[in-house]
């Protein structure tokens, strides 16, 4: 499948910048903190996949490494523009881009290629799972403000679209065997403990900044419910987040691609906006 560079920009009301979920700001935080996470994440992920391209052979990989690497340029310049709309709300978006930026500057510069890599197809199964969950229940999102709502899918379908190149190169790079299985499982483990507790830090910070939503009970019942709730992010994500373990796993065993032929339709509707 071979991911494909699509110039979009979206419209986001910066007045509701900071409440734009139909579960309120709580809710709305959470994802907002997750958005602070791309511009220097995806950066990174570019990276490491560029620091093995010269070991892939297959020219359809490198293809689909040219369209994994517009895509994810397309998400940080996009992110970029809504963590701006975080910071001009009053929100520390500047500021928690800049440490995040550090910590992984100092990874690229201390780890080992592979090891980073290693946290580049984990983060991109977390990005799957979480955009698989988006794409099956569209009632996760509500009512929510249009342009939110379409930045998010959008995003979804196209890191489902290419979820599986960073994989194969990974594949196609480093020498099969225990050590390589040791290096991905690992690199997963020290990911979750990291990831979680970066989203969560960030997103403690953006309620504290912004005090509206800060001491509200509902707000963070509705939080625990979307967290941990029976339909809740945790428990649907735990099942393919264990399968990531298994020796042979492949981002495609997930065979989600039908959701895929709504991307165009969605990106059409966010060129041409409704009236």
């Amino acid at each position: 499948m071979l991911p494909v560079r699509r110039d979009v920009r979206v419209e986001l009301p910066a007045e509701r910048a900071k409440d734009w979920h139909a579960q309120g700001p709580w809710v709305t935080h959470f994802f907002n903190a997750l958005s602070l996470l791309f511009p220097s994440g995806e950066l990174f992920f570019m990276d490491s996949v560029r620091h093995y391209r010269n070991r892939v052979h297959d020219p359809e990989l490198q293809r689909q490494i040219q369209g994994f690497i517009g895509q994810e340029a397309m998400h940080s310049r996009e992110h970029l523009r809504y963590n701006d709309l975080l910071q001009a709300a009053g929100l520390p978006a500047h500021q928690l881009d800049r440490r995040l930026r550090v910590i992984l500057d100092f990874q690229k510069k201390h780890f080992p290629p592979a090891f980073n890599l290693g946290i580049t197809i984990a983060l991109e199964h977390y990005t799957a799972m979480l955009a698989d969950l988006m794409l099956r229940d569209p009632s996760r999102f509500g009512d929510s403000v249009e342009g939110y709502r379409q930045m998010w899918m959008w995003h979804a379908l196209e890191e489902t679209e290419h979820k599986s190149v960073a994989f194969d190169v990974w594949n196609a790079a480093l020498k099969p065997g225990l050590g390589r299985y040791l290096i991905r499982v690992g690199s997963m483990l020290s990911t979750t403990l990291m990831f979680w507790l970066v989203v969560f830090d960030f997103h403690l910070r953006l309620l504290i900044a912004d005090r509206k939503a800060g001491h509200h009970l509902r707000g963070c019942w509705s939080m625990l419910k979307y967290l941990f709730g029976r339909h809740g992010v945790f428990p649907r994500i735990a099942l393919p987040w264990l399968d990531y373990f298994k020796p042979g796993f492949h981002p495609w065993d997930h065979d989600n691609r039908e959701h895929l032929q709504r991307i165009d339709a969605l990106v059409e509707a966010m060129d041409n906006p409704r009236p």
